[in-house]
């Protein structure tokens, strides 16, 4: 099969690459990249006035199966991360059973292989049943594909378990991605502690319950030499942190979300549970350092956190509704319009946040054009105008905070192996 994307603007951060040019796909890998290519028996794209980018990648996905596919399955999560321009997602472990041993890896790859849209790599957890009790069997876990280890959707709170986490992992050069939380000073807390949770009346929780854990997993990183992956970043003292531990050559990575990048805590007036989310969203004062670390370099990627929920989970009292947002399908139209657009973000770095950053900090051999590579391709509209309405998502989590909100610049294709599998927001392959 060959395959001809014509006219787009290609950008591919890896190679230094930002022009306007054609992009020639054959047997599933990009065959060559130039002006007028021949296109005699191909199947053509006409990408112009389109961003051509490699293929997306979020590393931060709760996918819910096993054991919760009431909230999301691997079906499910795959479409709604293709219809996002992702094609390729990692899950994070905290399933039932979790992810902590061969065989729930294994049905996780065969699930995905079999009904899976895009690319799916398994997250094991850093501790058994993620109790923060026992370590996983780290070799385990990598012997059987996993890209890192983590127990995303609780802290660990032992500092020994995180220690030896760090160290055995560096064995099997795998990052340690650290949800950074300490329990104790969240103590009950809903959202953010400051100026919104006292005129809403909501218990706070502090900006030190990220930043406390978040120094000690630093100090934990230079005492073992183990590549450290900060989830979620929220604050302006958590970007200093890292900040500073790059500075002093420690493996050390940060990721942010895009509704921690867009929304502040005012937006909690209505009491909407879709704004609830673990960290909560933060005073203006954060968000404005996080998109100064954007620019900087102290964030190496942009992921979603993906965590979609059920109607009931989130049709409820504040304090009862669970903690997430659905962000799949929103994440790159938010970045584009909120931070592209306005030009607090340029789109090469936009692109590279969602490439090569995320494959960097995975260790995968991904987010490139180059020849020979897979052709996992995502191409984005930059004049597409759509309101978000959570109906049409293909994720079973609806629960979004941005509903509602017209937006601009959307995926418009998503190309996993050459093949296309999302168009305009809807499945083109389904299997």
């Amino acid at each position: 099969m060959r395959l001809l994307i014509k006219g787009g603007r290609l950008i591919d951060p890896l190679n230094h690459i930002d022009l306007i040019q054609d992009l020639l796909v054959e047997d599933g890998k990009i065959r060559s990249r130039g002006y007028q290519l021949d296109d005699s028996g191909c199947e053509i794209i006409d990408a112009s006035g389109k961003i051509v980018c490699p293929g997306f990648i979020d590393i931060h996905v709760h996918l819910r199966e096993p054991g919760f596919e009431y909230k999301e399955d691997i079906a499910s999560g795959t479409r709604a991360a293709a219809c996002g321009g992702f094609t390729t997602i990692c899950c994070m472990p905290n399933t039932e059973p979790v992810i902590d041993n061969e065989a729930v890896v294994g049905f996780v790859k065969e699930k995905a292989r079999k009904v899976g849209v895009v690319k799916v790599l398994p997250v094991g957890s850093i501790s058994k049943k993620q109790a923060g009790l026992e370590l996983s069997e780290i070799a385990e876990l990598a012997a059987a594909g996993c890209v890192a280890i983590s127990d995303d959707g609780k802290p660990v709170m032992k500092a020994n378990i995180m220690r030896n986490a760090l160290d055995y992992a560096k064995m099997f050069g795998l990052p340690v991605l650290s949800h950074c939380e300490d329990l104790n000073l969240v103590n009950g807390g809903l959202m953010n502690e400051g100026y919104y949770s006292t005129i809403y009346g909501l218990r706070g929780i502090p900006t030190a319950a990220e930043e406390v854990m978040l120094a000690r997993d630093i100090i934990l990183a230079r005492l073992t030499g183990g590549h450290l992956h900060i989830c979620h970043a929220s604050t302006a003292g958590s970007m200093m942190l890292v900040r500073q531990a790059k500075a002093e050559g420690l493996k050390v990575s940060c990721e942010v979300t895009p509704h921690h990048l867009t929304l502040s805590d005012e937006i909690i007036d209505g009491y909407d549970a879709d704004t609830k989310v673990n960290p909560p969203l933060r005073s203006e004062e954060h968000l404005l350092a996080l998109r100064e670390a954007l620019l900087d370099g102290t964030v190496d990627c942009i992921a979603t956190d993906h965590a979609p929920h059920h109607f009931e989970a989130k049709d409820c009292e504040y304090e009862l509704a669970a903690w997430g947002i659905s962000g799949l399908e929103t994440a790159v139209a938010v970045i584009m319009d909120k931070l592209v657009r306005p030009g607090l973000l340029d789109i090469k770095d936009m692109v590279r946040l969602f490439t090569t950053g995320p494959a960097w900090v995975m260790g995968l051999d991904k987010g490139s054009l180059g020849e020979g590579k897979p052709a996992d391709i995502t191409i984005i509209d930059p004049e597409m105008v759509k309101t978000v309405d959570p109906r049409t998502f293909k994720s079973k989590g609806k629960n979004t905070p941005f509903k509602g909100m017209e937006l601009q610049g959307w995926p418009c294709m998503t190309l996993v192996n050459g093949v296309l599998v999302a168009q305009n927001g809807e499945i083109v392959l389904d299997i």
